[in-house]
Protein backbone atom coordinates (compact mmCIF):
# COMPACT_ATOMS: atom_id res chain seq x y z
CA UNK A 1 0.00 0.00 0.00
CA UNK A 2 1.49 3.22 -1.26
CA UNK A 3 0.79 6.84 -0.51
CA UNK A 4 1.55 9.90 1.32
CA UNK A 5 1.13 11.30 5.07
CA UNK A 6 -2.52 10.93 5.63
CA UNK A 7 -3.24 8.69 3.13
CA UNK A 8 -4.91 5.72 5.32
CA UNK A 9 -2.29 2.99 5.06
CA UNK A 10 -1.44 2.76 8.88
CA UNK A 11 -5.26 3.26 9.42
CA UNK A 12 -6.30 0.08 6.97
CA UNK A 13 -3.28 -2.01 8.61
CA UNK A 14 -4.68 -1.24 12.06
CA UNK A 15 -7.83 -2.30 10.69
CA UNK A 16 -7.07 -5.66 9.49
CA UNK A 17 -5.28 -6.17 12.79
CA UNK A 18 -7.86 -5.08 14.37
CA UNK A 19 -6.14 -2.54 16.86
CA UNK A 20 -8.12 0.00 15.44
CA UNK A 21 -11.61 -0.89 16.36
CA UNK A 22 -14.62 1.06 14.54
CA UNK A 23 -16.66 3.21 16.98
CA UNK A 24 -19.54 3.99 14.93
CA UNK A 25 -20.80 3.27 11.76
CA UNK A 26 -21.57 0.56 9.24
CA UNK A 27 -19.26 -1.61 6.25
CA UNK A 28 -21.40 -0.54 3.14
CA UNK A 29 -19.12 -2.39 1.15
CA UNK A 30 -16.41 -5.11 1.24
CA UNK A 31 -15.53 -7.14 4.25
CA UNK A 32 -11.99 -8.22 5.92
CA UNK A 33 -11.27 -11.95 5.72
CA UNK A 34 -8.25 -14.52 6.10
CA UNK A 35 -8.75 -18.07 4.53
CA UNK A 36 -12.47 -17.50 3.67
CA UNK A 37 -12.84 -16.56 7.06
CA UNK A 38 -14.41 -12.98 8.15
CA UNK A 39 -11.72 -11.12 10.35
CA UNK A 40 -12.69 -7.77 11.39
CA UNK A 41 -14.54 -8.36 14.70
CA UNK A 42 -11.83 -10.89 16.11
CA UNK A 43 -9.29 -9.36 18.07
CA UNK A 44 -5.76 -8.79 17.67
CA UNK A 45 -5.06 -11.77 20.21
CA UNK A 46 -7.24 -13.92 18.12
CA UNK A 47 -5.72 -12.89 14.83
CA UNK A 48 -2.01 -13.96 16.08
CA UNK A 49 -3.66 -17.21 16.85
CA UNK A 50 -4.62 -17.19 13.58
CA UNK A 51 -1.28 -15.75 12.16
CA UNK A 52 -1.64 -12.66 11.49
CA UNK A 53 0.74 -10.08 13.21
CA UNK A 54 1.49 -6.53 12.78
CA UNK A 55 4.72 -4.49 13.22
CA UNK A 56 4.14 -0.94 14.16
CA UNK A 57 5.13 1.87 12.44
CA UNK A 58 8.21 3.39 14.24
CA UNK A 59 9.77 0.05 15.55
CA UNK A 60 8.88 0.31 19.43
CA UNK A 61 11.22 -2.27 20.70
CA UNK A 62 11.30 -2.54 24.48
CA UNK A 63 14.54 -0.41 25.32
CA UNK A 64 15.52 -1.92 28.69
CA UNK A 65 15.66 -5.39 26.95
CA UNK A 66 18.17 -6.71 25.11
CA UNK A 67 17.57 -7.88 21.61
CA UNK A 68 17.40 -11.45 22.47
CA UNK A 69 14.47 -10.63 25.41
CA UNK A 70 13.16 -8.28 22.65
CA UNK A 71 12.77 -11.63 20.19
CA UNK A 72 11.32 -13.94 22.55
CA UNK A 73 8.29 -11.37 23.86
CA UNK A 74 7.25 -12.65 20.41
CA UNK A 75 6.79 -15.77 20.90
CA UNK A 76 4.91 -15.70 24.52
CA UNK A 77 1.78 -17.22 22.73
CA UNK A 78 3.61 -20.68 21.74
CA UNK A 79 3.78 -23.20 23.84
CA UNK A 80 6.50 -25.63 23.06
CA UNK A 81 9.91 -24.52 23.93
CA UNK A 82 11.51 -26.26 21.63
CA UNK A 83 9.84 -24.51 18.91
CA UNK A 84 10.68 -20.90 20.42
CA UNK A 85 14.07 -21.96 20.47
CA UNK A 86 14.15 -23.12 16.16
CA UNK A 87 12.53 -20.17 15.94
CA UNK A 88 15.08 -17.84 17.39
CA UNK A 89 18.04 -19.36 15.23
CA UNK A 90 15.74 -19.19 12.42
CA UNK A 91 15.54 -15.57 13.20
CA UNK A 92 19.08 -15.09 13.45
CA UNK A 93 19.93 -16.99 10.30
CA UNK A 94 18.09 -14.66 8.32
CA UNK A 95 19.00 -11.26 10.68
CA UNK A 96 22.68 -12.17 11.74
CA UNK A 97 23.11 -8.75 12.75
CA UNK A 98 21.20 -9.49 15.61
CA UNK A 99 22.98 -12.51 16.73
CA UNK A 100 25.93 -10.18 17.30
CA UNK A 101 23.78 -7.76 19.04
CA UNK A 102 21.58 -9.96 21.01
CA UNK A 103 22.73 -9.49 24.17
CA UNK A 104 22.86 -5.83 23.87
CA UNK A 105 19.91 -3.24 25.32
CA UNK A 106 17.77 -2.55 22.25
CA UNK A 107 17.80 1.23 23.47
CA UNK A 108 21.74 0.80 22.55
CA UNK A 109 21.27 -0.67 18.94
CA UNK A 110 21.05 1.21 15.78
CA UNK A 111 17.63 2.29 13.92
CA UNK A 112 18.55 -0.41 11.25
CA UNK A 113 18.64 -3.18 13.82
CA UNK A 114 15.94 -2.15 15.88
CA UNK A 115 13.60 -2.86 12.71
CA UNK A 116 15.07 -6.05 11.77
CA UNK A 117 14.20 -6.98 15.68
CA UNK A 118 10.52 -5.77 15.60
CA UNK A 119 10.37 -7.98 12.35
CA UNK A 120 12.39 -10.83 14.12
CA UNK A 121 9.95 -10.79 16.52
CA UNK A 122 7.13 -10.72 14.66
CA UNK A 123 8.02 -14.07 13.16
CA UNK A 124 8.52 -15.41 16.43
CA UNK A 125 5.01 -15.86 16.84
CA UNK A 126 5.48 -18.14 13.09
CA UNK A 127 2.87 -15.99 11.05
CA UNK A 128 1.50 -16.34 7.82
CA UNK A 129 1.05 -13.01 7.32
CA UNK A 130 2.61 -10.04 8.45
CA UNK A 131 0.98 -6.07 8.72
CA UNK A 132 4.78 -4.28 7.94
CA UNK A 133 4.51 -0.49 8.35
CA UNK A 134 7.17 2.45 7.22
CA UNK A 135 9.88 -0.27 7.52
CA UNK A 136 12.25 2.06 5.73
CA UNK A 137 11.06 5.26 7.94
CA UNK A 138 14.32 7.11 9.24
CA UNK A 139 16.51 4.13 7.97
CA UNK A 140 20.03 4.96 5.79
CA UNK A 141 19.42 3.79 1.82
CA UNK A 142 21.59 0.72 2.05
CA UNK A 143 19.78 -0.31 5.41
CA UNK A 144 16.93 -0.19 3.70
CA UNK A 145 17.92 -2.19 1.12
CA UNK A 146 19.41 -5.04 3.62
CA UNK A 147 15.84 -4.84 5.13
CA UNK A 148 13.98 -5.49 1.85
CA UNK A 149 16.28 -7.86 0.83
CA UNK A 150 15.34 -10.04 4.09
CA UNK A 151 11.67 -9.53 3.55
CA UNK A 152 12.06 -10.66 -0.09
CA UNK A 153 13.95 -13.56 0.96
CA UNK A 154 11.09 -14.64 4.00
CA UNK A 155 8.13 -14.65 1.12
CA UNK A 156 9.94 -16.83 -0.95
CA UNK A 157 11.54 -19.38 1.57
CA UNK A 158 9.02 -19.05 4.39
CA UNK A 159 5.81 -18.49 2.51
CA UNK A 160 5.21 -15.77 4.42
CA UNK A 161 2.91 -13.01 3.34
CA UNK A 162 4.16 -9.07 3.69
CA UNK A 163 1.02 -6.42 3.66
CA UNK A 164 3.62 -3.71 3.82
CA UNK A 165 2.74 0.16 3.61
CA UNK A 166 5.33 2.30 2.52
CA UNK A 167 5.95 5.82 1.22
CA UNK A 168 9.29 5.33 -0.33
CA UNK A 169 7.30 4.02 -3.39
CA UNK A 170 10.31 3.00 -5.63
CA UNK A 171 11.82 0.56 -3.01
CA UNK A 172 8.89 -0.88 -2.33
CA UNK A 173 7.22 -1.47 -5.96
CA UNK A 174 11.07 -2.37 -6.31
CA UNK A 175 10.49 -5.85 -4.26
CA UNK A 176 6.33 -6.42 -4.74
CA UNK A 177 4.50 -8.26 -6.19
CA UNK A 178 0.76 -5.95 -6.17
CA UNK A 179 0.64 -2.48 -5.29
CA UNK A 180 -2.01 -0.59 -4.59
CA UNK A 181 -1.83 3.35 -4.32
CA UNK A 182 -4.09 5.06 -2.09
CA UNK A 183 -4.98 8.57 -1.23
CA UNK A 184 -7.43 10.19 1.18
CA UNK A 185 -8.22 7.08 2.27
CA UNK A 186 -9.67 5.32 -0.51
CA UNK A 187 -7.50 3.04 -3.24
CA UNK A 188 -7.34 5.27 -6.45
CA UNK A 189 -5.05 2.93 -8.38
CA UNK A 190 -3.50 -0.94 -7.75
CA UNK A 191 -1.75 -3.03 -10.21
CA UNK A 192 1.26 -5.38 -10.84
CA UNK A 193 4.53 -3.80 -9.35
CA UNK A 194 5.90 -3.95 -12.81
CA UNK A 195 2.56 -2.05 -13.94
CA UNK A 196 2.56 0.69 -11.66
CA UNK A 197 6.35 1.19 -12.09
CA UNK A 198 5.77 1.90 -16.04
CA UNK A 199 2.58 3.89 -15.53
CA UNK A 200 2.93 7.59 -15.99
CA UNK A 201 1.17 9.01 -13.34
CA UNK A 202 2.54 6.59 -10.84
CA UNK A 203 6.21 7.70 -12.37
CA UNK A 204 5.17 11.41 -12.29
CA UNK A 205 3.03 11.92 -8.91
CA UNK A 206 4.94 9.41 -6.64
CA UNK A 207 8.17 8.16 -8.26
CA UNK A 208 9.07 11.66 -9.10
CA UNK A 209 10.35 11.16 -13.19
CA UNK A 210 7.84 12.00 -16.17
CA UNK A 211 8.76 11.97 -19.55
CA UNK A 212 11.84 10.39 -19.15
CA UNK A 213 13.46 13.00 -16.55
CA UNK A 214 13.78 13.15 -13.01
CA UNK A 215 11.97 15.67 -11.40
CA UNK A 216 12.52 17.69 -8.22
CA UNK A 217 10.38 17.13 -5.11
CA UNK A 218 8.92 20.91 -6.00
CA UNK A 219 8.06 20.09 -9.76
CA UNK A 220 6.18 16.82 -8.47
CA UNK A 221 4.31 18.52 -5.72
CA UNK A 222 3.28 20.96 -8.09
CA UNK A 223 0.78 18.38 -9.65
CA UNK A 224 1.26 20.35 -13.33
CA UNK A 225 -0.74 17.15 -15.01
CA UNK A 226 -3.75 16.59 -12.75
CA UNK A 227 -3.92 13.42 -11.87
CA UNK A 228 -6.88 11.89 -13.68
CA UNK A 229 -8.78 10.14 -10.38
CA UNK A 230 -9.36 13.47 -9.61
CA UNK A 231 -11.01 14.60 -12.88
Amino acid sequence: MLGGNGAGKTTTLRAVSNLLAGERGEVTKGSIELRGERIENLSPADLVQRGVVQVMEGRHCFAHLTIEENLLTGGYTRKSKAEVAANLEKVYNYFPRLKTRRTSQAAYTSGGEQQMCAIGRALMANPSMVLLDEPSMGLAPQIVEEVFEIVKDLNAKEKVTFLLAEQNTNMALKYADYGYIMESGRVVMDGAAEDLRSNEDVKEFYLGVGGGERKSFKDVKSYKRRKRWLA
